[in-house]
């Protein structure tokens, strides 16, 4: 057990906004490769800036270490607070209840399919860009209950519903976090965590031929830049309190957004790893930037009055729950709108509307169902109610 400081708690709600605008992003960027081509340029334009999806994942990552980060770093002992074995129980109700919930939905869709293919005239055809696909194996379906779909090399273990490439690699950071980061980080600082993360990260792309691209391990490392960013924001350490009053990181998080930008641009052939990693460093100066912002209880910026609008906060709270479900709704989406006939820009701006209306709306009864109820405050507070009866 660790003792945590008397320090009064601070709300960061710009936290909750940067997780719901950036699931909102995911969302958007996964219906871009179904829009068609030949549109008008008031529809092109705008799609333009919808090509960065893995940067909200960096997002999601770093924010991941920033607040998992947050209570050792207040604490002051480098330390978890409670036991190991409580973490792990978080952890695990926070993850894998919702997660185990999408992969048996993806499972009882496919056997709707299916059976439809086979006593009907139905007839599922695969489409370039599928989130989802009926044609899975029991092992994939395993491996996904195993948590450990990222090690297996191809693709193909992915096409029960794509954007769950992510949630195994989170689920393996959290045991990395209490039993390698921490007794690093205490042993012998933060640039080595950061260093030895890397190095986790990216030997399976340069040593083991990339095999584990598809999964991107080098998130392992944008995870210690989220654990910087809270040592940063609120480590009594001298050197961190000069690095944070020092450095302008408002600034810095937009000239590394600008970076990761640029160096995503396919001409230039640049591993993934780099551009993302900027984009992980862009959201870790944010963070700090905004921390400051709530400590000093300065005027919120704009860009920060948007991260804690309220439309911005309430998506945060199905964030995860719209995160494991977008992929199967606007794959059925696509696959319903291409059989209607429709032109290319009626079909392209239906598609947009009805597939983030219908990922928003699954989205949130997905929530309601299996997410909430394994949320810290449902139990609180039906703890709390059956104490009072």
């Amino acid at each position: 057990m660790t003792k945590t400081t008397n320090e009064p708690k601070i709300r960061l709600s710009f936290l909750d906004g940067m997780r719901g605008l950036a699931a909102l992003y995911v969302v958007s960027c996964h219906i871009l490769p179904h829009l068609g081509e030949n549109l008008p340029l008031w529809i092109m334009l705008p799609t333009k800036l919808m090509r960065y999806g893995s940067f909200s994942v960096a997002v999601f990552i770093v924010l991941s270490g920033y607040c998992l980060m947050l209570p050792v770093t207040r604490s002051q002992t480098g330390y978890i607070p409670g036991n190991l074995l409580d973490y792990f129980k978080r952890r695990a109700r926070r993850i894998l209840p919702p997660f185990y919930a999408a992969v048996i939905l993806c499972c009882l869709l496919a056997v709707v399919i299916l059976s439809l293919e086979r006593f009907t005239t139905f007839q599922w055809y695969e489409m370039k860009f599928d989130w989802f696909s009926p044609r899975f194996s029991f092992v994939d379906v395993i491996l996904h209950f195993l948590v450990i779909y990222n090690f297996v090399p191809g693709t193909d273990v992915y096409v029960m519903n794509v954007p769950l490439w992510s949630v195994a690699l989170e689920w393996q950071i959290y045991f990395l976090f209490p039993l390698v980061f921490l007794p690093v980080l205490r042993r012998w600082g933060l640039l080595s965590v950061i260093a030895l993360a890397f190095l986790i990260g990216l030997t399976p792309h340069y040593l083991l031929n990339g095999y584990m691209d598809v999964s991107r391990p080098w998130f392992v490392g944008s995870f210690t830049i989220g654990m910087a960013a809270a040592e940063i924001a609120f480590s009594q350490k001298p050197q961190l309190v000069k690095l944070r009053k020092s450095l302008p990181w408002g600034r810095l998080a937009t000239i590394f957004a600008g970076i990761a930008v640029i160096t995503e641009w396919k001409k230039f052939g640049i591993d993934a790893w780099i551009f993302e990693t900027f984009a992980s460093i862009a959201a870790a100066c944010l963070i700090i930037y905004c921390t400051k912002i709530v400590i000093l209880r300065k005027t919120p910026p704009l860009v920060m009055q948007l991260l804690e609008h309220p439309w911005a906060i309430a998506l945060s709270t199905f964030s995860y729950s719209l995160y494991l479900t977008h992929g199967p709704v606007e794959t059925l989406v696509n696959h319903w709108l291409v059989t209607l006939k429709m032109s290319p820009v009626v079909f392209a701006v239906t598609l947009y509307l009805l597939s983030v209306g219908s990922s928003l709306l699954v989205g949130y009864l997905f929530y309601l169902v299996f997410e909430r109820p394994f949320t810290s405050n449902f139990l609180k507070e039906h703890k709390l109610k059956n104490s009072t009866n």
